[in-house]
């Protein structure tokens, strides 16, 4: 495992466009959120410890926003060839473990992964109604080991603002988890 943080892409980037396969059925796109007032991606796997630390607080994140209208949605560019753990087959039930009630979508040639500037699991993007960048980086600052709850603090305090009309807090910290596990030749240069 390599502690990789987030690359914290420029607030105001436009929200990469993606259509991805949801593993036990479907297909997911950027289009799909469109009247949400707010997106969500998170770029998750189903093995880094750092995701497996926060994931019964993302699940319970995932209920509360999404019964406000939030999109949120989780993608895992992981390379099944070598972490299987990661593959398809094994995603549907991680998210039923998990309680997910998100689409959780699997990016198989890492192109949403590249496109986003993903580089860690795990790593959040908010984006505005409009699809711009207004937050990026971690959940909160509860790592495994370091004795802090898991509470999704600085995502909420984003999200709350952005809902209720005030600035998106301006200090914004990276996320630090596992890096995405690229296939050969496919890390990008941000990596």
């Amino acid at each position: 495992m390599a502690l990789t943080p987030s690359t914290m892409l420029a607030l105001g980037t436009p929200a990469p466009d993606f259509r991805l396969p949801q593993p036990g059925g479907g297909t997911v796109a950027l289009g799909d959120f469109a009247a949400a007032p707010a997106l969500v991606v998170g770029f998750l796997c189903n093995h880094c410890p750092y995701v497996r630390h926060l994931r019964t607080a993302l699940a319970q994140f995932g209920r509360d926003y999404q019964g406000r209208g939030v999109a949120i949605v989780g993608i895992n560019a992981n390379d099944a060839a070598t972490h299987p753990e990661d593959g398809p087959d094994r995603m549907a039930a991680e998210a039923k473990s998990a309680g997910y009630t998100f689409p959780y979508l699997h990016d198989e040639t890492q192109a949403v992964a590249r496109a986003y500037r993903a580089a860690c699991t795990p790593d959040f993007f908010l984006f505005d109604a409009a699809r711009r960048l207004v937050y990026r980086g971690q959940f909160d600052d509860s790592r495994p080991g370091n004795g802090k709850p898991v509470t999704g603090r600085d995502l909420r305090a984003a999200i709350d603002a952005l809902l209720a009309g005030r600035p998106v807090p301006a200090v914004q910290q990276p996320s630090i988890g596992c890096n995405i596990k690229w296939k050969p030749g496919n890390a990008p240069e941000y990596f």
